[in-house]
């Protein structure tokens, strides 16, 4: 595990997923921070409307994680969508097409400070992926196989590659 920084420090940080062990996981890894935890819609969509966050974590699977996703972009939250069961290139570029800053599998969960602090330093510039994608790049390839983003939006690709 990576030695902490003082760059998450006292950040409001809503994460949101379904599986309470994740919920604790995060809670853990990302102990220094002002965490608001939701394992459901409904309570995640409470938060999102009532308090201040400088980021969200969110799961797609059995929280409605794209519709939080349209909740918190349109407050101009910075999203990781963090998914083991959406795991996929098609479901990778429609996040990112949504405004989600990263998409992280859980395989990763314990670098998570790193990919959160990737997308609160560097803000998404138009055409281009930032250091969270550099880093998870072989691990998609691996994933995902040969010619993995011609097969799933070569458009989208060919724009921010």
């Amino acid at each position: 595990m990576e030695a902490k920084t003082d760059g998450l420090r006292g950040k409001r940080v809503l994460i949101v997923d379904d599986e309470p062990d994740i919920l604790g996981s995060l809670e853990e890894t990302l102990d220094d921070c002002i965490l608001d935890k939701a394992e459901t819609y409904e309570d995640a969509r409470n938060l999102l409307e009532t308090k201040h966050h400088d980021a969200a974590i969110l799961d797609i699977m059995g929280v409605r994680g794209y519709d939080l996703l349209d909740l918190a972009t349109e407050k101009g939250l910075p999203v990781l969508m963090l998914t083991a069961h959406a795991l996929s290139a098609d479901n990778l570029v429609r996040s990112l097409k949504k405004g989600a800053r990263a998409y992280v599998p859980k395989d990763k969960i314990a670098e998570i400070r790193t990919f959160l602090e990737d997308i609160l330093e560097e803000p998404p510039g138009r055409g281009r992926l930032g250091r969270w994608f550099a880093r998870l790049e072989p691990f998609f390839e691996e994933k995902f196989g040969a010619y993995w983003k011609e097969k799933s939006d070569p458009e989208f690709w060919r724009k921010y590659y």
